[in-house]
């Protein structure tokens, strides 16, 4: 489960537990890198859905990068509201929001973090420059709640 209720907060909301690890099938994850590649030079962008408090990454939902930019993405907003409408009659939800940096090592930037509103999101990045000597790309996880990031661990399996 990618985020469990706990308590109710001072707030009278609950509070959210989430996972510090992405587990993603081998599929999904060749399927984001691929995405990357695709589209490159300009950034990349897209969700995978699963089933709401299953935190389980399942449905790949490549997406149109409106502002065609290679410094930029931005989802199109009638595509993100049909997205939410189809997730929401699916009962699934956004388990990972990813997109690639083409210039820049896979780190959110203070843009992308100011955009990160799904708390219970995994955020990927895939950075199609080599910029660590790493190799060909970097494809990193992290959380961002409230303008706070931390970078989780990423397991890649052959299946759930």
């Amino acid at each position: 489960m990618w985020a469990a209720p706990y308590h109710p907060s001072v707030r009278g909301g609950p509070l959210l537990i989430l996972t510090v690890m992405l587990t993603i099938t081998e599929d999904l994850y060749d399927r984001i890198v691929a995405h990357a590649r695709q589209d490159h030079p300009d950034e990349a962008c897209g969700v995978v859905a699963g089933p709401v408090g299953s935190g389980r990454p399942e449905r790949f939902i490549p997406m149109l990068n409106a502002a065609r930019s290679p410094t930029f993405y931005e989802f199109d907003s009638g595509d993100l509201l049909k997205l939410y409408r189809e997730m929401d009659d699916r009962d699934e939800e956004p388990v990972v929001i990813y997109h690639s940096h083409t210039a820049t090592e896979a780190h959110p930037s203070r843009t992308d973090i100011s955009y990160a509103n799904e708390p219970g999101a995994h955020y990927v990045l895939v950075s199609t420059a080599d910029t660590d000597d790493a190799g060909p790309f970097q494809f990193r996880s992290f959380r961002i709640v409230e303008g706070e990031v931390t970078e989780e661990e990423v397991t890649v399996v052959e299946s759930y």
